[in-house]
């Protein structure tokens, strides 16, 4: 049978599915971004406040990460194949709907079917790449390659959705969902099925994960992706203040960038880890990321300078990501899914909870003030990170 025979294929050359699993990562990325570049564009038709945009970008990150934990503790009892796949079906088709939606609940209701999708990908594909990269000194590094997809996706995103409304309208969202269908089927009936028994009778979810050193990674994700998260939610609406129309390339531009060197940051970041060491590298670039963006908030929109700061306060921040992730799993060993759910998902989905906060004081404070707020979230983030990864919390540590 053929696809019996690549999955064998497959299951001999890593190579081949991290390549399968980069591919599909970008793609669930993409969709899961499609929000945030239409907040301009549904506050306007459904006449909402910021509090409520807030919620719809709060209601998304809740249950596209929250859950992951979850999911990444039933992707160590039950295997991958079918989480990934099903995760990245729900992602692609009900996100993809946003755009035809009638009123807000139904709006809601896509948001956490599709949120719940990208929850199952993530650990599945997350668990897949650390199988396939078994034989690589260089973890962070190949983990770095897989988890950059997901800001290059993040930075096609909000380019070919507003494309996309500029030339048919926001009916025509429903055609983003295509690649990522064909994906989650490749992934089924091409990734061979892995199951892990040693947890097949064990708990199904080790709190005690929360009050060790993954819980407080978990603690420095969360701050860290505050500011990612008040960034990618709150600058379409800063552009759209600065005097651009709500479906603007300029909109979707800053976004595009600050995804794309994100991708580069994790790269980089997973690249120079072994010369410079890892707390020395999640610490630095965490703190050196700060000065950076808040300094956004000062330069002129759409200008050379407002551009370069998005480029290196990107960079900067994401960084740490795969370093973060590496060390989390390092830290539980036997429970490889939950810690990368804890922080891939949990991390960012908590984020954007807290996130309605900010977006309540976008309507009291200002715009400006309350972005500030969630970018000098990195402070707290960089010196709790100093503390956790001291040398001797875990040898693997730099």
């Amino acid at each position: 049978m053929a696809s019996s025979s690549l999955s064998q294929r497959l299951s001999l050359g890593g190579i081949a599915l991290i390549g399968l699993l980069v591919i599909s990562h970008s793609s669930n990325d993409a969709l899961a971004g499609l929000l945030a570049p239409l907040l301009p564009s549904l506050e306007a038709r459904f006449n909402l406040d910021k509090t409520a945009l807030a919620a719809l970008a709060s209601t998304l990150s809740l249950f596209s990460n929250v859950l992951q934990p979850l999911f990444g503790s039933l992707v160590d009892r039950f295997g991958q194949r079918i989480v990934a796949t099903l995760g990245l079906l729900s992602v692609s088709v009900f996100m993809s709907l946003i755009g035809i939606a009638p009123n807000i609940p139904i709006i809601i209701l896509l948001l956490i079917l599709g949120g719940l999708g990208s929850a199952a990908f993530h650990p599945a594909a997350s668990s897949l790449v650390r199988q396939a990269s078994h034989s690589v000194s260089n973890k962070a590094f190949v983990f770095g390659f897989f988890t950059s997809a997901g800001p290059l996706g993040q930075a096609l995103s909000p380019l070919i959705v507003l494309w996309i409304v500029r030339s048919y309208g926001l009916q025509g969202t429903p055609l983003m969902m295509a690649l990522g269908v064909i994906l989650a089927l490749v992934i089924y009936f091409n990734v061979p099925k892995r199951v892990n028994t040693a947890k097949k009778h064990g708990k199904l979810f080790d709190l005690s994960l929360l009050w060790g050193p993954v819980g407080l990674l978990a603690l420095v994700g969360i701050l860290r992706s505050i500011a990612f998260v008040t960034f990618i939610n709150a600058m379409p609406l800063w552009v759209v203040a600065h005097g651009y129309a709500r479906n603007a390339f300029e909109v979707g531009l800053p976004l595009s960038i600050y995804s794309a060197f994100s991708a580069l940051g994790v790269l980089l970041g997973g690249a120079i880890e072994p010369r410079l060491g890892r707390r020395r590298l999640i610490v630095g670039a965490i703190l050196l990321a700060l000065p950076f963006t808040l300094a956004i908030l000062l330069a002129p929109v759409h200008s050379l300078i407002f551009y370069t700061l998005i480029a290196f306060s990107s960079v900067l921040t994401n960084a740490p990501i795969a370093s973060l992730v590496v060390s989390a799993q390092d830290f539980a060993p036997h429970a490889i899914g939950t810690a990368s759910g804890m922080m891939m998902g949990m991390t960012w989905g908590l984020a954007g909870v807290l996130y309605i906060i900010l977006g309540s004081l976008q309507e009291t404070w200002g715009l400006g003030p309350a972005m500030s707020l969630g970018f000098w979230c990195l402070l707290p983030a960089g010196i709790l990170a100093f503390f956790v990864l001291r040398p001797s919390a875990n040898s693997a540590q730099g």
